[in-house]
């Protein structure tokens, strides 16, 4: 047996439906190879498909992981911004390892990477070599298989979603079946989802385009009633 590799990562930090998992692993550098063999690499150069055929053979060859799930409700009651609401589930995560890795690699959210690094590193209760870098999903086996897992994972959560609210898109902001989706709550309920995330701004400008046709709307049916004209 050889030195335990732990790898960190994050999916669904962006979106503002759904929740943020983060993925903590921990390999022996013996398996790491077969990883590779795997075809092991960043989630997001991976279909959805090859994702989730990887899922069980990853976990098959890990000594342990974690999977934390945080739902709209904690990411929008933190008294933190969100960097540091990543370090701080970084740790929980990290600290729920039952093996724990003698190196570590990090996907680091942060400009500064060291920086990171070591906010991650005085929480924890183990002292393991750390190495975080930007895009290290992309350049470290074990963070690659940590965000492989956390992706499928939230991918299964949001098709669970689908099955109790319809069509909701992926959840991220960029996409118009999630705009729209998102449009369509506030306008038959008055207000948004449990499942969205109220701090993001996204929610402000669909509410205030919706009020605003609403206003508009009303204006129009007023000019009709004082002019006797209608459509």
């Amino acid at each position: 047996m050889g030195l335990k590799l732990g790898g960190i990562d994050e999916a669904g930090r962006g979106p503002v439906v759904g929740p943020m998992v983060i993925g903590a692993v921990v390999v022996d550098e013996e398996n790491v190879p077969e990883l590779a063999k795997l075809g092991v690499r960043d989630s997001k150069k991976l279909s959805p498909g090859r994702r989730e055929m990887l899922f069980d053979r990853i976990v098959d060859l890990l000594d342990d992981y974690v999977l934390l799930e945080l739902w709209p409700e904690e990411i929008d009651g933190r008294t933190c911004t969100l960097n540091e609401f990543e370090v701080k589930n970084f740790i929980r995560a990290l600290n729920s390892l039952k093996v724990k890795p003698d190196v570590l690699y990090i996907d680091a959210a942060d400009v500064k990477e060291e920086r990171f690094g070591e906010e991650v590193s005085r929480g924890l209760d183990f002292t393991p070599r750390i190495i975080a870098e930007h895009k290290a999903d992309d350049r470290f086996i074990p963070v690659s298989a940590a965000s492989i897992l956390a992706k499928v994972t939230r991918d299964r959560l949001v098709e669970a979603l689908k099955e109790e609210y319809g069509e909701i898109g992926s959840g991220y902001p960029s996409d118009p079946r999630t705009r729209a989706f998102l449009e369509r709550y506030y306008r038959e309920h008055g207000e948004f989802p449990p499942i969205a995330r109220k701090t993001w701004g996204t929610l402000k400008k669909i509410k205030e385009a919706v009020e605003g046709k609403a206003q508009n709307g009303m204006g129009q049916l007023t000019l009709e009633m004082f002019t006797g004209r209608s459509r």
